[in-house]
């Protein structure tokens, strides 16, 4: 194996601490083994206990340190030295909420500077929310290898001992297929199925095209095949590059689960859909608490947005401009200026529509 760049690793707590010695001689020693200077470690030195939080602990022999403090010292350590490539093995279970919080935000920070970062865990929600890939091991074997939301429902799939879980679907030794880039992508168990989901404005016809600010609802059409009583439905707003515009779902909002014994339909309403113009992805899916799926139905939804403004960003909040003193503007039609083809006709639609 060929590895370019500089590795710092939190693969066990305590890894690489020498017990009879001080945080801050473990602080220095960690730094040399990693291939920093003397001037480099003193350079990151209070950047990297500041982070850790036990500043005054940092002269106590290490053994005395709670396995917390353990955590914050090696992963202060391991972030501050700048490395190209972080490897990460569940350390983040242990130690305080704050604290947990607090590294994950430092993980993304990283994420978005470039690093590697190869993260060991069996914290499923992390693997979601934190991971661009994800590689389900079974055995030492890759069992399969992929989008992170799949990735983990497939190993919920299996650990649940659901029917044809054993393994992923499609899925070899290597990398799960993924679908053409524009197709819906499905799975889950198939004990309750979403047959229908549509975006549908307040008169109930199904939109493709529609203006900032318009009132919709997503509608899911429920069919139970076998009654649940641990059920959650959601829903995922995204932008056409993948980015998250907006996701909840009923439990995140404090529904709790009673019977789901028979079809249904599920309405989530937006008064006012607040999108600067662009194409947009909604995914819906009912699953379990704890994530195992029923039916996801990722890109289930592709719209339009269309806006005679060109904002920047994905969120236009509703506002105005006030000006005072001696500034003066003279407003126009943005419809007469260049704005792309395909917007004006989504507007001029949705106007005809509304009257």
């Amino acid at each position: 194996m060929r590895v370019n760049g500089r590795i710092a690793a939190l693969i066990e707590l305590g890894a690489g601490f020498h017990p009879e010695i001080t945080g801050r001689e473990n602080i220095v020693i960690n730094g040399i083994m990693l291939g920093l200077s003397k001037r480099e470690i003193e350079k990151r030195f209070d950047a990297s206990v500041e982070f850790s939080g036990i500043g005054e602990f940092i002269d106590q022999p290490v053994k005395t340190y709670s396995s917390g403090m353990y955590v914050r010292l090696g992963f202060a350590v391991a972030v501050h030295v700048d490395p190209e490539i972080l490897l990460i093995d569940e350390v983040l279970a242990v130690g305080d909420e704050e604290f947990s919080q607090k590294c994950i935000a430092k993980i993304q920070e990283m994420k978005y500077r470039g690093v590697t970062l190869i993260f060991v865990t069996h914290q499923l929600d992390q693997v979601r929310n934190l991971c661009d890939r994800a590689l389900w091991l079974d055995h030492g074997a890759a069992a399969a290898i992929g989008d992170p939301v799949r990735i983990v429902d497939d190993y919920l799939q299996a650990v649940s001992g659901s029917v044809g879980a054993a393994a992923p679907a499609g899925s070899v030794a290597g990398e799960t297929p993924a679908p053409p880039k524009d197709e819906e992508e499905r799975w889950g168990s198939g004990e309750v199925v979403l047959k229908r989901v549509a975006l549908t404005d307040d008169k109930n016809r199904e939109l493709v095209a529609l203006g900032a600010g318009s009132a919709v609802a997503i509608e899911m059409d429920v069919e139970v095949r076998v009654p649940q009583d641990d059920f959650v439905f959601g829903v995922g707003i995204y932008h056409a590059d993948g980015e998250c515009v907006y996701g909840t779902n009923t439990d995140l909002e404090g529904l709790m689960p009673q019977h789901l014994d028979a079809n249904g339909r599920v309405r989530f309403i937006m008064p006012s859909l607040d999108l600067v113009a662009g194409t947009y992805r909604i995914d819906a899916a009912v699953h379990t608490r704890n994530g195992r799926a029923f039916d996801y139905r990722r890109g289930v939804l592709r719209f339009v947005v269309g806006s005679r403004v060109h904002d920047i960003g994905v969120y236009r909040p509703k506002h105005q401009w006030k000006f005072e003193g001696g500034i003066a503007f003279r407003e126009i039609d943005n419809l007469k200026r260049n704005v792309p083809a395909s917007v004006v006709e989504a507007l001029q639609a949705t106007e005809k529509k509304k009257k």
